[in-house]
């Protein structure tokens, strides 16, 4: 997937906020400006090419306080718009530098 899709998709704002993200981002008191931030700053970590409707992919990035973010994104090739499925601030004891996931032991 290519990040500049779900960017060109955000600043034309042709993006859709599932009701799960909208939850995800109040319990952890992210605005949505912040995720915008975020990706257009960010990085995709992991691709979902199987994901349907539309393949996914997590991006991680940061806001403009450097605290990271990490969202999974779907795009709708046929409509160009991105659709945000779920965003959250990760948790540092199940992530490597914010890229990798730890292994459970």
């Amino acid at each position: 997937m290519d990040v500049g899709n779900i960017i060109r998709a955000i600043d034309s704002q042709n993006y859709h906020i599932t009701n799960h993200a909208d939850e995800e981002a109040e319990d952890d008191q992210l605005d949505i400006e912040e995720i915008f931030y975020s990706v257009r700053n960010g990085e995709i970590i992991k691709d979902y090419p199987e994901d349907q409707p539309h393949s996914s992919c997590l991006i991680y990035g940061k806001n403009i306080a450097g605290e990271p973010i990490h969202s999974v994104w779907a795009y709708d090739e046929e409509n160009q718009r991105a659709i945000l499925i779920t965003v959250y601030r990760p948790d540092p004891a199940r992530w490597i530098n914010w890229r990798e996931r730890r292994t459970e032991s």
